[in-house]
């Protein structure tokens, strides 16, 4: 069994995107700029936030971070939005989900200029991705597909299980995974209504697990020699941590691993390359390298 180490993986591509950045500036080329709005004080939003400026200094790039409380109206949101797309100097921006229940979420998403749009979530990216177009590709699946890849684990004609359909990661996942430039794989989604999720999971030699329930996947959906790539993030109550929380994954991790080939541990495995996506998305945009 080897384990994945998304930490240092993350940490070389972010030594890889300074030297580029350096290099850009060198020749007198613009330092990359990303923004970020938070609304309201989420915990887990406020981590996420810090850690997306620390990996922007680690990276050489230039970043500002826009706070509003939670009673923002979402006009004031949208308008904060607007000077950003036209702000030259920005050259993309998140507004870090979740958002307060009377905002629209996907109304904010909508109204962010999709060339600066360095999440992945605006259609224009979305449907480019699904459609094998130069784009912005959602951060926790070009982290997981890049981590494959640095691993050399063989995805082509391999039968891939992935759990969970959400926008952010399940469905993007699925497209990258089935896609011939990128994963070529046969892949099956399933989510809470599937009636054979274990017998999916039983043939499948990747499993993506996705679906935000601690622990969910056992032993005994596992077949050996399988790779495992957790995406669980789930906060529990833990006593002996200073925090009183520790975050848990969607794999039964001591159980389950023993039997792969590879897995990915929670914390260190997929985390920290959804941070560092998010900024080879942004040198990508300062750049120019998907649109003019």
């Amino acid at each position: 069994m080897q384990l994945i180490d998304g930490k240092a993986t993350a940490a070389k591509i972010k030594e890889e995107i300074a030297a580029e950045v350096k290099e850009i500036i060198s020749h007198g080329g613009k330092q990359p700029h990303l923004a970020a709005i938070l609304v309201g004080h989420d915990g887990g939003s406020e981590t996420y936030v810090k850690n997306k400026v620390l990996a922007c200094e680690a990276c050489g790039f230039k970043s500002s971070l826009i706070r509003f409380e939670e009673d923002i109206t979402e006009e004031e949101l949208l308008e904060k939005v607007k000077q950003l797309n036209e702000d030259d100097d920005v050259d993309g921006f998140i507004v870090q989900l979740p958002l307060p229940k009377h905002i629209d979420e996907q109304k904010v998403i909508m109204a962010i200029d999709y060339r600066k749009d360095v999440d992945g979530f605006h259609p224009i990216n979305v449907g480019r991705m699904a459609i094998g177009l130069p784009c912005f590709i959602s951060a926790t699946p070009l982290g997981i597909f890049t981590l494959l890849r640095r691993y050399n684990i063989e995805t082509s004609g391999k039968k891939c299980v992935i759990l969970g359909r959400s926008n952010i990661v399940g469905k993007p996942m699925a497209q990258l995974m089935m896609q011939k430039q990128y994963g070529d794989s046969t892949v099956t989604v399933c989510h809470s209504r599937s009636k054979t999720l274990k017998q999916e999971c039983l043939e499948a030699d990747i499993i993506i697990a996705a679906i935000g329930r601690p622990d969910f996947v056992t032993a005994d959906m596992v077949k050996e020699g399988a790779v495992v790539i957790d995406v669980g993030t789930t906060r529990v109550p833990d006593a002996t941590r200073k925090s009183g929380f520790r975050l848990n994954g969607d794999v039964q991790f001591d159980e389950v691993a023993p039997k792969c080939s590879f897995i990915t541990p929670v914390p260190g495995g997929v985390g920290p390359m959804t941070i560092c996506s998010l900024m080879k998305n942004t040198l990508a945009a300062g750049k120019k390298e998907y649109y003019k």
